[in-house]
């Protein structure tokens, strides 16, 4: 009886062996998080001649990122030159664009759309000025604001050269455009690319040699936002004309 017991005894601790090593194993092969800051470059690249100016991009991200009602991290900006007077352009974004434009009369004015975001600079200027370093460059290239530390100074939102930037009405701290970092780093693309139904904004991936973005470079005309500021920016756009400020 008692051999009868320890042969019980040691087939249960040799089915516990077995159990706790394939949970051992069941864990060590689980699938880690896959997304690494060191393997992505993010920017955006912007087809000026695909945009409709529907305001899918900027509605979708209003929904998005909970942006309140009167300000915009993206918006869409409609041009008409007259001419070619490039000089003295009339720009107009009711509502940021949300809920698209209304039909222009027939006229010799030549117009077109630019959505405009949060350049994501290489040399952020906003990061420069942050005297509490609320505002940073995450090792992926996006530049976000960490509300905890913000004071709310508005420094960074005075030297934006893009006008990017606003102070939330209610957390009374920077706010601006995160390239929906919550996405990307999921896998996923940005709202206001995932909204537009032409494809003329599209989120890029600058260290992945398969991203369309390489292409996109290299066989188009590429121009940045106000290139003189030297900020480098990673939001590019085709064919920008020469009036857009």
């Amino acid at each position: 009886m008692k051999d009868l017991s320890r042969r019980q005894l040691f087939e249960k601790a040799g089915r516990f062996l077995i159990l706790s090593n394939a949970a051992a194993a069941a864990l060590n092969s689980a699938e880690p998080n896959p997304y690494s800051t060191a393997d992505h470059w993010w920017g955006m690249t912007i087809d000026i001649d695909q945009c409709i100016g529907c305001g899918n991009c900027a509605a979708a991200c209003q929904a998005e990122n909970k942006v309140p009602e009167e300000f915009h991290r993206t918006w869409i900006e409609r041009y008409q030159v007259q001419g070619d007077d490039y000089q003295h352009p009339q720009v107009e974004s009711p509502h940021g664009g949300r809920e698209g434009f209304t039909p222009l009369p027939e006229s010799a004015a030549k117009s077109f759309y630019v959505p405009k975001l949060c350049n994501h600079c290489a040399t952020s200027p906003c990061v420069q000025v942050c005297p509490v370093g609320a505002t940073f460059e995450s090792p992926d290239g996006v530049v976000l604001v960490d509300e905890s530390y913000c004071v709310g100074c508005r420094y960074c939102v005075q030297a934006c050269p893009y006008g990017t930037r606003f102070i939330h009405p209610e957390k009374q701290v920077a706010d601006k455009c995160t390239l929906c970092y919550h996405r990307i780093t999921q896998g996923l693309t940005t709202a206001c690319a995932e909204a537009c139904p032409t494809g003329a904004r599209k989120l890029a991936d600058l260290k992945d040699p398969k991203d369309p973005v390489h292409e996109f470079l290299r066989t188009n005309t590429i121009q940045v936002l106000k290139p003189q500021m030297a900020t480098g920016s990673k939001v590019y756009y085709k064919n920008l004309d020469g009036a857009v400020r």
